[in-house]
C-alpha cells in the first residue's frame, strides 16, 4: 500500500505537468491560428504579385520585340552616319555633334518605368546585369559593323580616308613607300579602319552612358557602364596590341617602312586621349589604364624602330653587286630620304615618341624640345648615311666614277631636303646643313674634273718646242707634238666612251658639269692648236688633228647620256 504522503506528492506532480501541457497546447493552438492568418495573407500577396507579373510580361514582350527591331534599325543608322561622315569630310563641312537616339521616347519611358518598378521590389541587380549584357553586345556589334562596312567600301573604292591622316602638302614628294603588292594596301585599310573604330567607340560609349543614366539608379551607373563597355574596349585594345606585335615582327625582319603604320594610330590615340579619359571617368582604374598602356607600348616600339633604322643606315653592307654601275643615286639613299619624308607627316608624334624614352618625365617636355630631339635624330640618320655612302664609293675602281656617285647622292639628299620641310627640321640643330652639302657637292665635282687632267695635260706648254718663225723643226720636236696630239685624242675618246655610260640624274647639274668641262677642254685645245698653227710637224696632219674644237665640244655634250 502506497503511503498517503507519497500519493499526494505524486498527484501534485501529475497535476503540475498536466497544467504545463495544457499551456503548451494552448500556445500551439494560438500559433497555428496566427500561421493560418499569415498563410492566407501570403497567398493573397502571391496572387497579387502573379497578376502583376503577368501584366508586366504582357507589357515587356511587345517592348522587347520593338527594341530588337529598333536595334536592327540602329545598325543601319550607324552605317549611314558613317557614310555621311565620309562624304561630308570631302566637302570640309563642319560636323555638329550627332546625338544617337537608341529608342523612341515612348519606349524609353516604358523601360524607365519598368526599371523603377524592378528597383523598388529589390530585383535591381539582376535587371542591371541583363541590361549591360544586352547593351554591351549591341555596342560591340555596332563597332564591328562599322569596321566591316569601312573595309568593304575602302576595298571597293580604293580610297582611304582617315581622320588621323592629314591632307598631303604640295611640296611633299609624291614618290610612294615601296610596297609588297597587295599586302600593304590591306594593312592601310586595317589601320584606317582601326582609327575609325576608336573614334566610333568614344561617341557610342558617350551615347550609351547618356541612355544608361535615365534607366539605371545613380549609385549603380558607373559600375554598370564599366561592365557595359568592357567587351568592345577589350576588342579594340587587343587589336591595338596586334598592331604593336606586327610592328615588332617588322623590326625583326628589318622592314622599317612597315613601322610607319603605327604613327597615324598613335597620333589619333593621343589626340583623342582627353575625350577618351573623360568618357571613362568613374570607371575602374584597370579600365582607364588600358588606353595609356597601349599608347606607351606604341611609343616604345616606335622609338625602338627609329633607333634601329638609324643603326641599319650606318651598317648597311657594302656589297659590290648592289652598287649602281653608272654611279647614280643608291637605293639606300632614296629609301632613307623617303622614310624621313614619310616621318615628316607625323613629326609631332615622332618627336614625342623619342621624348618618351628619355629618363625624366616625358610630360614635362615641350613641343620645342620634342622638335629638337627629332631634328637631332634626322641629322643622325643623315650623318650615318653620309658615312655609309663614303664607304660604298670606295668599291669603284675609277676615282672619277666614285666622285660622280657621291655627287649624285649628296645632290639628291640636298634637293630632297629643300623640296620638303625636312630642311627646316634639320636646321633646328644644324644651321649650316645646306652649305655643308653644297661644299660636299663642289668637292666631288672637283674630284671628277681631275679625271680630265690626263687629257688636258697634253695641251700644256710642257716639253712644247719653242721655235722661231721659219726655223726647221727637228725630229725630236716633231715627235713631241705628235705625242701630244695622240695623247689628247686617245684620252678624249676613252673618257667620252666611258663617261657616256655614267649618270647624272639632275638635269641642271648635268648641264653645269658638261659646260664647265667643255670650257676647260675647249679653251686649252684652241690655245694648243694656235701654238701649232705655224709648225709643220707631219706630212699627214689630219692623222693627228682629228677633231675640230666644235667637235670636241659636241663629244663632251654627250657625256652622261647613253642614248647619245
Amino acid at each position: 500500500m502506497i503511503p498517503t504522503e507519497d500519493a499526494s506528492a505524486r498527484k501534485r506532480e501529475i497535476e503540475e505537468k498536466l497544467k504545463q501541457e495544457q499551456e503548451t497546447l494552448s500556445f500551439i493552438r494560438e500559433n497555428l491560428e496566427k500561421s493560418d492568418q499569415l498563410t492566407k495573407g501570403m497567398v493573397s500577396i502571391l496572387s497579387s504579385f502573379e497578376s502583376r507579373l503577368m501584366q508586366l510580361e504582357n507589357s515587356i514582350i511587345p517592348v522587347h520585340k520593338q527594341t530588337e527591331n529598333l536595334q536592327r534599325l540602329q545598325d543601319n543608322v550607324d552605317k549611314t552616319l558613317s557614310c555621311m561622315d565620309h562624304v561630308i569630310s570631302y566637302y570640309h563641312v563642319l560636323q555638329e555633334e550627332v546625338l544617337l537616339e537608341h529608342l523612341p521616347e515612348a519606349v524609353l519611358q516604358d523601360i524607365i518605368c519598368i526599371a523603377s518598378w524592378l528597383v523598388e521590389y529589390g530585383r535591381n541587380q539582376d535587371f542591371m546585369n541583363v541590361y549591360y549584357q544586352i547593351r554591351s553586345s549591341q555596342l560591340d556589334r555596332s563597332i564591328k559593323g562599322l569596321k566591316d562596312h569601312f573595309r568593304k567600301n575602302s576595298a571597293s573604292s580604293g580610297i582611304l580616308y582617315s581622320p588621323a591622316v592629314q591632307t598631303k602638302r604640295k611640296d611633299t614628294p609624291t614618290k610612294k613607300i615601296p610596297k609588297r603588292p597587295g599586302k600593304d594596301d590591306v594593312l592601310d585599310i586595317e589601320i584606317d579602319s582601326y582609327i575609325h573604330c576608336i573614334s566610333a567607340f568614344v561617341k557610342l560609349a558617350q551615347s550609351e552612358y547618356a541612355l544608361l543614366t535615365e534607366i539605371i539608379p545613380e549609385h549603380h551607373q558607373k559600375k554598370t557602364f564599366d561592365s557595359l563597355i568592357q567587351e568592345a574596349l577589350n576588342n579594340l585594345m587587343l587589336e591595338g596590341d596586334n598592331i604593336v606585335l606586327a610592328a615588332r615582327r617588322a623590326i625583326e625582319r628589318r622592314d622599317y617602312f612597315a613601322i610607319l603604320t603605327i604613327f597615324p594610330v598613335l597620333r589619333h590615340l593621343k589626340m583623342n586621349k582627353s575625350e577618351f579619359d573623360s568618357t571613362l571617368q568613374g570607371t575602374a582604374a584597370s579600365t582607364k589604364n588600358k588606353l595609356p598602356t597601349l599608347i606607351t607600348s606604341m611609343e616604345t616600339i616606335g622609338a625602338k624602330a627609329l633607333e634601329e633604322f638609324a643603326d641599319s643606315i650606318k651598317n648597311d653592307p657594302d656589297k659590290e653587286y648592289n652598287m649602281p654601275k653608272d654611279g647614280t643615286v643608291h637605293e639606300l639613299t632614296s629609301n632613307t630620304i623617303l622614310f624621313l619624308q614619310q616621318l615628316l607627316d607625323f613629326h609631332e608624334t615622332a618627336g614625342a615618341m623619342l621624348a618618351s624614352q628619355e629618363t625624366s618625365s616625358a610630360s614635362s617636355y615641350t613641343s620645342d624640345f620634342n622638335k629638337r630631339l627629332l631634328s637631332s635624330y634626322i641629322c643622325k640618320v643623315l650623318g650615318n648615311l653620309q658615312l655609309n655612302l663614303l664607304s660604298k664609293s670606295k668599291v669603284y675602281e675609277d676615282s672619277a666614277l666614285s666622285a660622280i656617285f657621291l655627287h649624285n647622292n649628296y645632290n639628291y639628299i640636298l634637293k630632297s631636303l629643300e623640296k620638303s620641310e625636312l630642311i627646316q627640321l634639320v636646321t633646328v640643330t644644324q644651321k649650316r646643313a645646306e652649305n655643308s652639302y653644297r661644299e660636299l657637292i663642289e668637292q666631288q665635282i672637283d674630284m671628277y674634273q681631275r679625271s680630265w687632267l690626263k687629257v688636258t695635260e697634253n695641251l700644256t706648254d710642257r716639253n712644247m718646242p719653242v721655235l722661231q718663225p721659219g726655223a726647221k723643226v727637228r725630229d725630236k720636236e716633231r715627235q713631241v707634238i705628235k705625242d701630244k696630239f695622240k695623247g689628247f685624242n686617245d684620252g678624249l675618246e676613252e673618257l667620252c666612251k666611258t663617261q657616256k655610260g655614267w649618270a647624272i640624274p639632275d638635269k641642271d647639274q648635268r648641264h653645269f658639269i658638261r659646260q664647265a668641262q667643255k670650257k676647260v677642254v675647249s679653251d686649252s685645245y684652241r690655245a694648243f692648236l694656235q701654238r701649232c698653227t705655224n709648225i709643220s710637224f707631219t706630212k699627214n696632219p689630219e692623222k693627228y688633228h682629228k677633231y675640230r674644237p666644235e667637235e670636241v665640244e659636241e663629244m663632251i655634250e654627250k657625256l652622261f647620256d647613253t642614248s647619245a
